[in-house]
């Protein structure tokens, strides 16, 4: 099983109220998006603050919850998943959701799911080696996960977007 993040280690931090973050947060939460692996000394040289000043601001961080963890950038195409597809799924009446996204670890070739409003229950990003991968995958979800109806479309290629932008 992958590594789960970690909880944040102080139990008085709500997990759903937002962190109050400064600038100088703001500016290590970048460095370290781009660069996990980044030491302190690292960081405190592109933030201008001392080691033991971002020592103790990452530590904070991680506390509070806001660093998760840290984690390697795979690029799964390069392991012979290059089909990468958005399934959009209802399932059907009586489905536990919880249940749905419990039995989802059974499938490795799903990536990601959302929980989603409006005309689907799910979005699910599912990885493939090719589409006759992908045809299996639609047919255990549908006949094993309590899919009713799945609707998908194939990714032409992805738009990198810089997530730190989020922290403006």
């Amino acid at each position: 099983m992958p590594n789960q993040p970690r909880k944040p280690q102080n139990a008085s931090v709500s997990p759903n109220r937002p962190v109050d973050l400064d600038r100088l947060d703001r500016e290590i939460l970048a460095v370290l998006a781009h660069d996990g692996r980044a030491t302190y000394q690292e960081v405190s040289q592109q933030v201008r603050l001392s080691a033991n000043a971002v020592a103790d601001r990452i530590r904070r961080l991680r506390a509070q919850g806001v660093i998760r963890g840290y984690r390697a950038d795979l690029d799964l195409a390069r392991t012979g998943r290059t089909l990468t597809a958005l399934s959009d799924v209802n399932l059907r009446d009586g489905v536990e959701h919880r249940g749905f996204e419990a039995s989802l670890e059974q499938l490795p070739q799903v990536v990601g799911a959302v929980h989603v409003t409006g005309e689907y229950d799910y979005q699910l990003r599912i990885l493939c080696t090719g589409t006759e991968e992908l045809e299996a995958v639609v047919e255990t979800l549908k006949q094993d996960h309590g899919v009713r109806e799945l609707r998908s479309r194939i990714v032409l290629r992805e738009v990198e977007l810089d997530p730190t932008r989020a922290l403006a």
